[in-house]
């Protein structure tokens, strides 16, 4: 015990961070194998062999838990879809906007609205999943479901409830005690581990003669050009040059101190890909669980299937959307102006106050269009390629952009943590030589 404690004494805040969030992913991967209570693995797995549509992807950012049938099946996407929800009433009630305005208590209120409305969404979903259990026809005589009943559907409802909370409550762990974003680590943990499956199936593909030497190649240089795309747009940003006055020279000459204000090109990162997936989801979801042979019903099901152009221009329409909605939260361009002001900086040739909030918009708008066009090639283009043109890619645009955009963002946070202690180490230093002096 000695030799625990003297081992995480001795690590920094950094480290022990990092520690912490490896930690929670093995836990969360340990939790995606532990199976829901009176169901038949196998024949649910069999339920999803061979599908690479939206479910597919569904299982992807699940990690396999899908598939597998686990009390994490549902995964964060419970909290996601609140999280949505809660966002556009914040951006349309005025009630929410006042108390997201209040600080550190308004948004603590804001996020309990948001757990509240996880556990009404996963206890619906976890329903639908037991209805469709029980609904499922048998594979080689053996049923899904052991025993149907209230019963299973019962303790399916609370088994996934419970799975999909502590899966929320695991995300803000890392988020407050880690390094990164929560949600997002959770997904690009499953996708990770479903990567080493998809490249074996890719291969075994080409050892078959079912993919031409020339098609893998074909298929490594473009994931090798989406990630270089990534990683080029992730960092690109316009600077604004902003300038301070600073008191006037021994001449009488006023001078001026620059520096810029930084604009991301896709300022909305992952997650307005992932809000958009996982609205795409909704349909698939219910369309296996939820069996019905209304004209009206399968119609809405043949909208949303995987591949089609209805099912790509509405997802081209969601990604567009939640790319400017998440920006206009993040970055908020009259707050923005104001601090300027209060500052005394402005930018040249602009006026400060509402003319610099008009600017700023401008701006944001143009550098957000590109991130539009950026998101749309990177999510959209490699299903046009898998469903049209025959190229069997294993790992969709919206997986490669969430696995290179959370690495990024990572990166970046720990650098900035870095460089923000070695700041803080320097001025405790040159505080201890201010007292020795004194």
């Amino acid at each position: 015990m000695n030799f625990i404690k003297n081992f995480f004494s001795k690590m920094s805040d950094l480290q022990k961070r990092i520690l912490f969030v490896l930690a929670a992913l093995v836990v969360y991967r340990i939790g995606s194998f532990i199976p829901l209570p009176g169901v038949n693995a196998s024949a649910v797995l069999h339920l999803f062999q061979g599908e690479s549509g939206v479910l597919g992807l569904f299982d992807m950012f699940a990690g396999g838990s899908l598939s597998r049938m686990s009390i994490m099946a549902l995964n964060i996407f419970p909290y996601i879809s609140a999280s949505i929800v809660i966002q556009l009433l914040t951006a349309t009630s005025k009630s929410l906007t006042e108390l997201r305005k209040e600080g550190e208590s308004g948004r603590v209120k804001i996020n309990q609205y948001t757990r509240y409305l996880t556990v009404l969404l996963a206890v619906v979903q976890g329903w639908a999943v037991a209805k469709g259990l029980e609904a499922m026809a048998p594979v080689n005589g053996v049923h899904a479901v052991m025993n149907p009943g209230l019963t299973f559907e019962i303790s399916t409802v609370v088994a996934l409830l419970g799975g999909t909370m502590f899966v929320m409550w695991l995300a803000e762990q890392i988020t407050a005690r880690g390094v990164g974003q929560g949600s997002s680590l959770l997904i690009f943990a499953g996708i990770i581990a479903q990567l080493p499956g998809g490249i074996s199936r890719l291969f075994s593909l080409g050892s078959v003669g079912q993919a031409s030497p020339a098609m893998l190649a074909m298929i490594i240089g473009f994931v090798v050009g989406v990630v270089a795309l990534i990683a080029f747009m992730e960092q690109s940003q316009r600077r604004i040059q902003i300038l301070y006055p600073r008191q006037a020279m021994a001449n009488g000459a006023p001078t001026a101190q620059s520096s810029y204000l930084p604009i991301k090109i896709n300022m909305s990162g992952v997650m307005g890909p992932v809000f958009a997936s996982s609205i795409m989801m909704l349909p698939a979801f219910a369309g296996r669980f939820l069996h019905s042979d209304a004209l009206w019903f399968q119609r809405v099901m043949g909208f949303f299937t995987y591949g089609t152009w209805s099912y790509m221009i509405v997802f081209t329409l969601l990604i567009a959307f939640f790319a400017y909605f998440q920006t206009a939260v993040v970055f908020n361009s009259e707050e923005t102006a104001n601090n300027l002001k209060n500052a005394g900086g402005y930018i040249p040739g602009v006026r400060p106050g509402e003319q610099t909030t008009k600017f700023l918009d401008d701006v944001v708008s143009r550098t957000t269009a590109i991130g539009v066009v950026y998101l749309i090639i990177v999510c959209v283009l490699p299903i046009v390629l898998n469903t049209h043109l025959g190229m069997p890619l294993v790992i969709g645009g919206t997986s490669v952009l969430i696995v290179a955009g959370v690495v990024l963002d990572t990166m970046n946070q720990i650098q900035s943590y870095m460089v923000a202690k070695q700041y803080a180490g320097v001025i405790k230093k040159a505080q201890r030589r201010g007292r020795f002096r004194i």
